[in-house]
């Protein structure tokens, strides 16, 4: 199925039914009095989170979404019937705004998390609320309110604890691959990944976190370029960020360095939040790097960016230092929610 991390709807809740201005008329009682009900209530329309959706793909066909309106009221006291809600289900993870304003209508964040989209008329009244001691015979009623009606930007941000990024043909994809059971295409040309991939890395029986690949970015992604700055939201998440970086690309003109500079570059111009976030350089591919000026080579690289920050070397591909890097991760991830810290204490 296409990932679909985006669309736009339009939801109309129903309007209220109408009030009925009614009288008795029955045998023996010529002047019964007012009875004419209240009309039913507009459908309204909701969203509800759902874990297993994981797309937007439905809305981006499915763009008009309208509510019944109730049923008017009627004589002999009868009172119109309320229309159903519709309850839209959506993915975990969907942040929806309006698109008129821009203003934040929900942020869907938890399983089955339900929140109130556009909310349905209240049906008219009948003239049996105007009655009164003055006021014997009312033929006053009241029509049905109007649904409300919004048009809706959907946008869904992947939940991960941790995100990688890097240059196309960094080695992200086959990372997680490594790490995970996500499968995620592999191939020996840039852009491979076209859409955010998933993978749920176990370190133990019962530690585990989830990780994200993005497309790779570019320099002048946050204005434009490439696939990658389309799916850097879905970074915004996470709790940590790590830098997948390729020691041994193929064109002998490319400089690690630069590159590794212009995705620090790009962060920052997309989002500084993002760009404050715990950061973690990857130094990805060192089983190709002649094995006797390996460590050399990724101090040399280290001190010429000027990281000061935790790095690891790996081999996605082998699997060298995978493993390591895993529980590097589940350990800062609990420390961070404080699972260590209670555990010392317990």
């Amino acid at each position: 199925m296409k990932f679909i991390d985006e669309a736009i709807i339009q939801v109309v809740a129903g309007k209220g039914g109408d009030g009925a201005a009614s009288f008795r008329r029955e045998k023996f009682i010529p002047k019964g009095g007012p009875s004419g009900g209240d009309g039913g209530h507009g459908g309204s329309i909701y969203a509800i989170a759902d874990r297993n959706i994981n797309t937007l793909v439905d809305y981006r066909f499915a763009r008009l979404h309208r509510a019944k309106k109730g049923e008017n009221g009627r004589g002999s006291d009868c009172y119109g019937k309320g229309a159903d809600d519709i309850v839209l289900r959506m993915p975990v993870g969907t942040v929806i705004t309006n698109a008129a304003t821009g203003e934040a209508v929900a942020d869907l964040e938890r399983h089955e998390q339900k929140v109130l989209l556009a909310k349905g008329g209240a049906g008219g009244l009948g003239n049996l609320h105007f009655k009164s001691s003055t006021n014997r015979a009312p033929r006053q009623f009241t029509f049905g309110e109007p649904g409300e009606e919004l048009e809706l930007k959907l946008e869904l941000k992947v939940l991960a604890d941790v995100g990688l990024l890097g240059m196309p043909n960094a080695g992200k994809s086959t990372l997680i691959r490594a790490v995970s059971a996500a499968r995620p295409k592999v191939a020996d040309y840039p852009f491979t990944t076209m859409h955010p991939n998933l993978g749920m890395v176990r370190v133990d029986q019962n530690r585990s976190f989830v990780m994200a690949d993005i497309p790779g970015l570019i320099e002048g992604a946050a204005e434009g370029a490439g696939l990658g700055h389309r799916f850097l939201k879905h970074l915004t998440r996470t709790r940590l960020l790590l830098h997948i970086v390729d020691m041994a690309p193929l064109d002998e003109n490319i400089d690690p360095v630069r590159e590794a500079k212009a995705i620090v570059k790009e962060l920052g111009k997309y989002d500084e939040s993002l760009y404050q976030k715990p950061r973690w350089l990857v130094l990805n591919k060192v089983d190709l790097l002649p094995e006797n000026e390996r460590e050399k080579i990724c101090k040399k690289f280290i001190r010429s960016l000027g990281w000061k920050g935790k790095s690891f070397t790996i081999s996605a591909l082998s699997g060298e230092g995978c493993k390591a890097l895993t529980y590097a991760i589940m350990e800062h991830l609990e420390q961070e929610s404080g699972i260590g810290n209670e555990e010392q204490i317990t």
